[in-house]
């Protein structure tokens, strides 16, 4: 990460960018830190307000489990918190007010989890991460040597399928076979733990990037509610953060690139399933990355979750099943169509992050997830488990 001066508020919009195009029509739920009970509560948004509603819902985890989410949140009951306009600028603040409430990652123990090399574009820049060894200095001459290899017509590969199999084999003939392309065309998707329960930040908090690294990017992602079950009852976004310069010297250091303090945003909200919205939209979805730097750099690219190479449905049966069990559900971010390589410091160079850079991840359906970038080791430690968790709702009563 490059170094910048200070940072500012990581958000600088209204409540109307931060809920869906809709506003709260659908089932829009989230989880904000309460003072008055000194811990975290889940919550309803309904028409601009923002409603505790942990008494019938202790966690998110309860919420999700129910045979209809949707239809049990609109039935709660609840107390109003705060409008969703001034809990926002709370969470965004850098003075934040410890009398009133603001978000947090609107999952609780649901294990969190990913999916790599979903679309072709970001397998072409995971190969080019490996054969660079994490040295972006001849990013420019491998991509074009890889994507001459594999032809216009990788987008359109079904992974698992003859036509992959014949490409694999061509890539071998010309030295060019990594693990990424055997989970990007592969009958083998890539799933891993993106990071452990309850360490995700929400809106308006910091992500980070380690120190040392110098080649990082943020991967602006839908990711699906997963119930115990393996029914997908609802979606948000999310940004896995990921340090390209390590996993690119070896993909056994994927931990090492995916998993620091404050590597993985979710939110704003999460929106379940309802006439309003289904897993279809999810597929027909378009998500927005925005980076925008305090040394005047802005990215501007779009993410199309049409060109997505295995559908969610299938990566959710990967996930779960026989083979492995989540008895509190889990969360799949889905991947990203690119990691953004438009030069910033140096021509040839690429993408990289600067201390201060405000990433603005948005969708129509979804809102938007809004985090000012730091270092990992300056980002505020993770230190509210599952213990303090049980702790705390124990001793509200609501266990």
């Amino acid at each position: 990460m490059t170094e910048d001066s200070a940072p500012g508020s990581a958000w600088a919009g209204t409540a109307a960018a931060l809920l869906p195009a809709d506003g709260s029509a659908g089932a829009l739920a989230g989880r904000v830190w309460d003072p008055a009970v000194n811990g975290p509560s889940v919550v309803a948004v309904r028409e601009g307000d923002v409603w505790g509603v942990a008494e019938a819902f202790p966690t998110m985890r309860d919420l999700c489990e129910l045979a209809d989410p949707a239809s049990a949140l609109a039935s709660a009951a609840g107390a109003r918190l705060g409008s969703v306009e001034d809990i926002l600028a709370n969470s965004a603040s850098q003075d934040r007010d410890p009398s009133t409430p603001h978000f947090l990652a609107p999952i609780d123990l649901q294990v969190i989890k990913a999916a790599g090399v979903t679309f072709a574009a970001s397998m072409i820049e995971r190969v080019i991460e490996e054969r660079l060894r994490g040295d972006p200095a001849s990013a420019t001459e491998i991509r074009e040597l890889v994507r001459a290899a594999v032809g216009p017509e990788f987008g359109t590969l079904v992974p698992g399928s003859d036509a992959a199999a014949a490409l694999k084999r061509l890539l071998i003939a010309k030295g060019l076979w990594s693990p990424y392309l055997e989970v990007a065309i592969g009958p083998d998707a890539e799933i891993f733990t993106k990071a452990p329960v309850l360490s995700a930040v929400g809106t308006g908090q910091a992500v980070g990037v380690l120190a040392a690294s110098s080649w990082n990017n943020p991967e602006p992602e839908v990711a699906v509610l997963v119930q115990s079950s393996g029914g997908i009852v609802g979606a948000t976004l999310a940004n896995d953060v990921n340090l390209r310069d390590i996993e690119g010297r070896s993909a056994l250091l994927l931990p090492k690139a995916k998993d620091n303090t404050g590597s993985c945003a979710i939110g704003p909200l999460v929106r379940f399933f309802d006439s309003s919205f289904s897993l279809d939209a999810v597929r027909e979805m378009s998500v927005r990355l925005r980076v925008d730097g305090r040394d005047g750099f802005h990215l501007d690219e779009i993410s199309n979750m049409k060109l997505i190479s295995r559908d969610p449905a299938d990566l959710v049966a990967q996930l779960i099943g026989p083979q492995h069990q989540y008895p509190d559900g889990a969360i799949l971010l889905l991947g990203t169509m690119f990691a953004p390589v438009a030069d910033r410091c140096e021509s040839g160079l690429g993408f990289t992050h600067a201390r201060g850079d405000i990433v603005r991840i948005s969708s129509v359906e979804l809102g938007t997830l809004v985090n000012v970038v730091l270092s990992s080791e300056e980002c505020p430690p993770w230190d509210y488990g599952i213990a303090a968790l049980m702790r705390n709702l124990a001793g509200r009563g609501i266990l």
